[in-house]
């Protein structure tokens, strides 16, 4: 994997996990929406932590496209998981929430699990072949081996 691909998978985990951050920290202060208390959603939303949190899921969301653009889904979605861990962290040291011992081990069944799929191709040969501007040739092991 390339600097670039592992930059884009960085941002994909950062933006989820700060975005949820902010927005867990912004409905803590703003309290709980019912439905019946439905239109004090949008009182919620000119709450600066949740504006925050919208515009890091915003950049979630193009950083993700990205890597769905040169990986597959099942390489994408794992590989970026580390934003638990990482929201997990932000919830214990920015939220101050609780994290019991299932939690830390939920983490590390995570990050396990990243690892096993770090190991595995990032895609399909030819699944990524669809853009019209891309030039879609079989792989060789000399394209694999300068991939790493």
């Amino acid at each position: 994997m390339t600097a670039r691909k592992f930059i884009i998978l960085f941002a994909v985990a950062a933006f989820a996990a700060c975005g949820d951050v902010s927005l867990g920290r912004g409905m803590k202060a703003f309290g709980a929406i019912t439905l019946a208390s439905l239109p004090s959603l949008l009182a919620a939303l000119l709450n600066p932590w949740i504006i925050l949190g919208i515009l890091l899921l915003l950049g979630f969301f193009v950083s993700y496209l990205t890597a769905l653009s040169w990986a597959d889904l099942t390489y994408v979605l794992p590989a970026t998981a580390v934003s638990y861990i990482l929201m997990v962290l932000l919830a214990k040291f920015f939220l101050h929430e609780h994290v019991t011992i299932w939690r830390w081990l939920g983490v590390a069944l995570i990050t396990i699990g990243v690892g096993f799929v770090a190991i595995g191709p990032e895609a399909t040969p030819g699944a990524h072949c669809h853009n019209r501007e891309a030039v879609c040739e079989p792989a060789t092991l000399a394209d694999a081996g300068s991939e790493a």
